[in-house]
């Protein structure tokens, strides 16, 4: 099933501020908040569809890549497991908790904890950059890639933490204008996991976690661009007694030396002579599947934009393709032979050598607006 707009989940406009966003979000958590609808299941997965509307909408980056590119904008891309699932519910506290004020504000509001009382810890993210030549851009490509994580070392002894008992939390009743009331915080001795190191090899940090170098295949979507963000989910570094943090690679598109990417289109400069343009010639050129070959009309004009259907980039939403533009330009040579300069003195007074532009010749401006327009 299709994702719903983010904006529409939350009932707000493009335009909203951050302020209006955190109400908006805020009413709706409260709303479907599983405590508060015990067994609903519609009610649960409006709760975490929220939360991940938010997740993406209060980040001005990922904002950004969604209201360019939707979805797959921010993690969507099928394959090569990158993130575009729901959030689960501890991811959610833990991510959330902030815009009640810290804390787990639902223990006060219902007076419990969906989490279970301890939230799951989650391990740092992790970002790298992948450089893409223009036919890995063009056609999607799978790489492997070395990636330096901190995981759990599974010889560490962990024990319960004594300063929380394995909770994870530490609660204080404090004295307010409306009477007691319960504080929920995280603990400060073991984080917030419920647990310490007992004991540890050479090499092993204090929270249990050691340096690993991992190969891991990733799959990039065809259509990407310069400074897009992909997720990869789980592949961060791994806290203990949590869930790891995310695989973030930045897309870095390399300029190609022949032929220019512009939006979904792509260009090429092709320079004919003056002989080819005026007689016609069948020529060969350069695309992202190859070569293939054009048909150059005799009389071609310097400045004629031909194009090739079909032979640009694949679009990121998964749909509809980019052609490619050639724009033709005559060469005039620098320098002339003795009997080159007659034969064209020759020519020079011919009334077929005049220029006499008609209403099928375009000018400059309007191959621009048309080449705009494409």
């Amino acid at each position: 099933m299709d994702k719903r707009d983010y904006y529409e989940i939350l009932g707000v406009d493009k335009n909203v501020s951050q302020d209006e966003l955190k109400k908006a979000y805020r009413k709706i958590a409260i709303e479907f908040h599983p405590d508060k609808n015990p067994g609903d299941k519609e009610a649960e997965e409006k709760f975490k569809e929220a939360a991940e509307a938010y997740d993406v909408l209060s980040n001005d980056e990922k904002r950004q890549r969604y209201d360019r590119f939707g979805h797959q904008g921010v993690g969507g891309a099928s394959g090569g497991g990158f993130s575009g699932g729901r959030m689960n519910m501890e991811d959610i506290f833990s991510q959330f908790g902030d815009i009640f004020g810290g804390g787990n504000p639902f223990e006060s509001f219902f007076g419990g904890s969906s989490s279970g009382g301890r939230r799951t810890q989650k391990g740092t993210n992790l970002r790298i950059k992948l450089k893409l030549n223009l036919q890995e851009v063009a056609h999607g490509v799978e790489k492997k890639i070395k990636v330096n994580r901190l995981i759990v070392d599974p010889n560490t002894k962990f024990q319960a933490c004594s300063s929380c008992n394995g909770a994870g939390q530490v609660r204080k009743v404090v004295n307010t204008m409306l009477g007691q009331m319960m504080s929920t915080s995280t603990c400060p001795v073991c984080g917030g996991s419920g647990q310490t190191v007992e004991s540890r090899a050479t090499g092993v940090d204090s929270s249990g976690l050691k340096r690993e170098e991992e190969v891991i295949p990733i799959k990039i979507p065809a259509g990407v661009t310069d400074g897009m963000q992909l997720s990869m989910s789980g592949k961060g570094n791994e806290v203990a007694g949590g869930v790891p943090g995310d695989l973030l690679i930045v897309i870095e598109e390399q300029e190609d030396e022949i032929l220019k990417r512009d939006g979904n289109n792509v260009i090429y400069d092709l320079y004919v002579s003056f002989i080819d343009a005026a007689l016609g010639q069948s020529i060969e050129v350069p695309t992202i599947d190859g070569k293939v070959k054009i048909k150059i009309d005799s009389g071609t004009q310097s400045g004629k934009i031909l194009r090739l259907r079909g032979k640009g980039i694949k679009s990121i939403e998964g749909y509809g393709q980019g052609d490619q533009l050639v724009h033709v330009n005559v060469w005039t040579p620098k320098k002339l032979t003795g009997q080159e300069k007659e034969t064209l003195e020759m020519l020079r007074s011919s009334a077929n050598f005049q220029p006499t532009p008609g209403k099928g010749d375009k000018s400059f401006f309007d191959r621009m607006k048309e080449f705009v327009n494409f």
